[in-house]
């Protein structure tokens, strides 16, 4: 592919790079690719004219001109997809709009499967797929060769088809954006670069650039793979690193048709496009080479890179088998580019939560194209509202850990990363690049004792134990994975006897200040002016009731406070906090989490065990249920709280991170006495579903309110005061919920759920399951989900539905539940 033409650079399409810079405007956008260029556009049909779009060089300089062009659609989530939905969706209507070509086609795409793990996952995907409203067809091996009559399909299980899917001109699309945001009122600046970003040490205040300073309200990054850097220099992280990425224009293909589907052959990690008489064949390989390690070059403007060929060989042999016509065609261009890469694959958007008023909308990992028409809306509807319009949390740039900017990181994990676009989703796939990094204090005790350690947000965690003599080491499937009975013998160990986990990466902050506890009632829905030693389970809600936070308050004292969450969102939630303290109050938060591990010891036996080490009551009288204090355990002093996520009698131990090894030693000595089995997150997943406890990010998320997800009893209406979220619910409350959150029980036990699957009533889909495992207590597999719900429904009248969960295209009859099905009345865990 080469550069663009004129038309690319037409001055019909940017403003001149002579004009003059205003001294203010609303909204700097810095970078114009087609990410820019949709946020402007999308901005200019908001009605906000006084918004600026600065680019270096020329529009698409960077790494939109050499775009493959894929639209595709069907995503891992709900939001996701329908993102992707509107993306085809404007496309389809942007050239009439803007009298600007595209080159959009609606062609339709075939994935193909050569495994059967491959085709079960595609066939999950046509699940799905469901849920969204988004039509695909599972294919046979003949149908797909009679839609694809180039193709070799004699090792073709199988595939899906999706007739909305398509193909476009990276370039012209962007161009139409610019147009139509022209049109608008925005102004498009190119050679214009961006030297700096101003801020008063709160929030975005200008910016530099060579052509002038600028004031603005806000900045949207979408600075492509300069971005990274740009966003550090003002202290935002922003975690991406550039990939080379290939692919190869095959001319005089014999046979080939300008009405072929695009193609996905995932099993080969190739990609095939009919392109302008010619055939596009690219790739995401495992093992990618990452690229401008030692920086980007200022000059850098419509560049390619040198490429290996050598890289690229084993994908175009396999080519050659997927389609024989290859090997007597030509090639007319041997392609290598840079696009840049995140750690976990996925963009990022929203607000940083270090500057005010600054925005993201970067590291597209080569879906850029087929994201920024989504990308466009969501980002400007965002800085307008102050929120994101709907669940955003899985692209959301505070889902970053700090140290995930780290370059080598970086270097060393985008090298998975771009391979991970075509490889199997499996279950529970851990990443195997950028390991050890952090770790608790047990890491090495856990894997003597056949830890298998996942990876989550940086930590090492155990999800399973292996026994003597067995390997701890994954085994992929969409089925049961090698650890499961090891998962069951954890998971029967806590429901019968006593178990130790690790949960030492839960995130922990201190507030502390006269006004602790004022601004903490403000931002819990639930009471939290307890007395001092009492813990509280609570939700942080957003102004519109939904879900910020799924957390538990702890008063240490009358003026502190400790703050326990989950791993994932430590950021987040950090950030939530800290926001909302006023300037003010005399009140200051802390992350504590390095400075705390924590041991949970769950189970019937719990108590006897932990008793025999301390001289303190652990009584039900003398420490009931949701109390914390400290105790003697060891020669340590810990901090004793006792609460559950798996749904049993327990304590969670908050112990200084120095003294964390001695607390573990002394445990695993006196549980020898009682047959103390470890357990992992395995085990702690499957548990707390068969409990019917919420996962914030799956169960519960912004767009979920407690009242919805059966979490009313943790709201406290009447508190003095109020607090965030309470005018929203009271109205909800009144007007009835639109849908209410149940479990379901699956009638085959080989059925394995995971998420996203679709929820069957009396014939027609109602939902999806946020979250399901095997329920080792009750044989099956146990799903949470949302159903519709009105005033009439009830108990009664749901147990008399048919419901039926759907697995890669099979509907299994399933039991739901309002209840827990494991001991509705939480008699376990307040013995």
């Amino acid at each position: 592919m080469s550069p663009p033409t004129s038309k690319g650079s037409d001055a019909t399409n940017n403003q001149s790079s002579s004009s003059s810079l205003p001294s203010h405007a609303r909204v700097a956008i810095i970078g114009g690719g087609v990410i820019g260029c949709s946020v402007a556009y999308h901005f200019a049909k908001m009605g906000w004219s006084d918004v600026v779009l600065l680019e270096r060089k020329e529009l698409t300089s960077g790494t939109t001109w050499h775009a493959a062009g894929l639209v595709g659609q069907l995503r891992p989530s709900v939001n996701m997809t329908k993102l992707a939905r509107y993306t085809s969706e404007l496309y389809g209507t942007l050239e009439a709009e803007t009298q600007q070509a595209t080159g959009y086609r609606q062609s339709g795409s075939i994935s193909i499967a050569t495994q059967s793990a491959r085709l079960e996952e595609l066939k999950r995907s046509e699940s799905m797929a469901k849920v969204f409203g988004l039509p695909v067809d599972v294919l046979s091996t003949s149908e797909i060769g009679e839609r694809y009559p180039l193709l070799n399909t004699s090792d073709v299980l199988g595939g899906i088809h999706i007739p909305s899917d398509g193909y476009a001109n990276a370039v012209d699309v962007t161009q139409a954006l610019a147009k139509g945001a022209r049109a608008g009122g925005v102004k498009i600046f190119t050679h214009t670069e961006v030297t700096g970003i101003v801020q008063d040490g709160k929030k975005v205040t200008g910016v530099q650039t060579t052509a002038g300073d600028l004031g603005v309200d806000y900045v949207v990054i979408c600075g492509g793979m300069w971005s990274r850097d740009l966003a550090a220099s003002i202290g935002v992280n922003l975690p991406l690193h550039a990939c080379e990425h290939y692919y190869v224009l095959f001319e005089s293909v014999a046979g080939l048709t300008p009405d072929l589907p695009v193609l996905r052959d995932y099993d080969a990690c190739a990609y095939y496009k009919y392109d302008a008489g010619k055939l596009l064949v690219g790739a995401f390989e495992p093992n990618a080479k990452p690229w401008g390690m030692g920086g980007i070059s200022p000059d850098f403007c419509f560049d390619e890179i040198d490429g290996d060929f050598e890289h690229m060989a084993p994908v175009l042999q396999d080519a050659i088998h997927r389609i024989p016509a290859l090997a007597s065609a030509g090639i007319q261009k041997f392609f290598c580019g840079p696009e840049s890469f995140t750690p976990d694959v996925r963009y990022h958007l929203g607000q940083a939560p270090e500057l005010d008023n600054c925005f993201v909308a970067a590291g597209l990992n080569s879906i850029g194209l087929q994201s920024a028409g989504g990308i466009g809306k969501v980002v400007t509807e965002w800085v307008r509202a102050g929120h994101p319009p709907v669940d955003l949390w899985e692209v959301d740039v505070r889902r970053n850990m700090p140290f995930q900017n780290n370059r080598q990181y970086l270097h060393d994990r985008v090298s998975e990363s771009l391979g991970l676009l075509y490889a199997s989703h499996w279950p529970y796939r851990q990443y195997e690049t950028a390991r050890g990094i952090r770790k608790s204090p047990l890491f090495d005790r856990l894997v003597a004792q056949g830890a298998c350690h996942g990876e989550a947000f940086g930590w090492e965690r155990p999800n399973w134990y292996a026994p003597k003599g067995t390997e701890p080491v994954y085994e992929y499937s969409f089925g049961r994975q090698n650890w499961f009975e090891h998962t069951a013998a954890e998971c029967k160990a806590v429901r019968e006897n006593v178990a130790l986990f690790d949960l030492s990466s839960f995130s922990k902050f201190r507030l502390e200040g006269r006004d602790a506890m004022t601004v903490l009632n403000q931002i819990c829905a639930n009471e939290v002016d307890v007395a001092p030693g009492k813990l509280v389970y609570t939700q942080w809600l957003n102004p519109r009731g939904g879900i910020e936070a799924d957390l538990t308050v702890t008063r240490l004292t009358p003026a502190s406070y400790l703050i326990v969450g989950g791993a994932e969102t430590e950021v987040r939630d950090f950030d939530w906090l800290t926001r909302h303290i006023p300037d003010d109050a005399h009140c200051i938060a802390t992350n504590v989490t390095s400075a705390m591990g924590v041991i949970s010891v769950m189970g019937p036996n719990a108590r006897a065990l932990l008793q025999s080490m301390t001289p303190d009551d652990l009584s039900n009288e003398g420490f009931a249920f949701g109390y914390s204090r400290e105790i003697e355990l060891g020669y340590a002093r810990v901090r004793a709280s006792r609460i559950t996520y798996v749904g049993e009698l327990g304590w969670e131990l908050y112990i200084p991170t120095e003294f964390v090894a001695h607390v573990y030693d002394a445990l695993t000595e006196a549980g020898k006495d009682f047959d103390l089995a470890h357990a992992g997150y395995h085990a702690l997943n499957s548990l707390r579903i068969e409990k019917g406890y919420r996962h914030w990010g799956h169960d519960i998320t912004d767009e979920d309110s407690p009242l919805q997800a059966g979490l009313g009893f943790a709201v406290k209406m009447k508190k003095p005061g109020g607090f965030i979220g309470r005018d929203a619910l009271l109205q909800e409350r009144d007007q009835g919920i639109a849908r209410k959150m149940v479990q379901f029980l699956l009638a085959d036990p080989e059925a394995m759920i995971y998420h996203n699957e679709p929820i069957w009533c009396d014939g027609a889909i109602v939902g999806h399951i946020s979250s399901g495992a095997f329920a080792y207590t009750f044989g099956a597999c146990i799903g949470l989900g949302y159903i519709p719900w009105d005033k009439t429904c009830s108990e009664a009248s749901t147990r008399n539905k048919q419901f039926e969960i759907e697995v890669a295209g099979v509907r299994i009859p399933a039991q739901v539940s309002l209840n827990p099905f494991y001991d509705a009345k939480s008699i376990q865990i307040r013995r």
